[in-house]
């Protein structure tokens, strides 16, 4: 286990395309959260939660934190985190990616490099909702929500607020690995549930490892 690593669970998101909170969704007896944060507890001695909603998540036992800028997307959730953190370096994991592995998860954080962030890309996207921060890209990421801060933005518009997280890529610097390459991999590492048939997708897949 990493004792010098801090595991932050990202769990802000809206939940709009599910239209219920895709992260209590049960698979299992447990929800999808708690899948995702037995994989962290597996990984890293502190987890803690980056969420706007903590009182939806008091049964999980774990140390949690609102978002410095609510209503900012997914940087402002890890800017929440890192500030929150008492270690340099912070692992990321969005709380719709219950297929993430520990192996794929131990590559990232041991792949040599001196950049402030390293992520992976694979399916022709920058996985940045993945990946190892330093605590000192906080003060980048507060930068681009003040200057971009807008919380009267339009629904269309708020998509791009995913964008932000790649802006802060760009900033600081990022080592991207290539997932494809690596000889575990699997499109279901960084499969993202947002939709109904996601969840079902997942639901298979986990129920399969999972006693119920």
């Amino acid at each position: 286990m990493y004792n010098d690593i801090t595991g932050i669970i990202l769990s802000g998101g809206s939940s709009t395309r599910m239209g219920v909170n895709k992260s209590l969704l049960k698979i299992g007896s447990k929800t999808v959260i708690e899948h995702v944060l037995v994989l962290m507890e597996s990984i890293f001695t502190n987890v803690i939660l980056s969420t706007n909603n903590p009182e939806d998540y008091s049964f999980l036992g774990t140390q949690m934190f609102k978002d410095v800028y609510p209503h900012s997307g997914p940087l402002a959730g890890i800017h929440s985190g890192l500030v929150n953190s008492s270690r340099q370096k912070n692992f990321i994991l969005s709380c719709d990616m219950p297929l993430m592995t520990k192996e794929m998860i131990d590559y990232i954080i041991q792949f040599k490099t001196d950049k402030p962030v390293t992520v992976a890309k694979s399916e022709g996207y920058i996985q940045q909702l993945c990946g190892l921060y330093d605590k000192s890209c906080a003060g980048f990421a507060e930068e681009i929500l003040i200057n971009e801060a807008d919380n009267e933005l339009r629904e269309t518009e708020q998509k791009k607020r995913g964008c932000r997280v790649l802006r802060l890529i760009d900033v600081v610097g990022a080592e991207i690995i290539d997932a494809e390459s690596l000889s575990f991999y699997s499109p279901d590492l960084f499969f993202n549930m947002n939709k109904r048939e996601d969840y079902e997708y997942a639901l298979k897949k986990l129920s399969s490892k999972t006693s119920v």
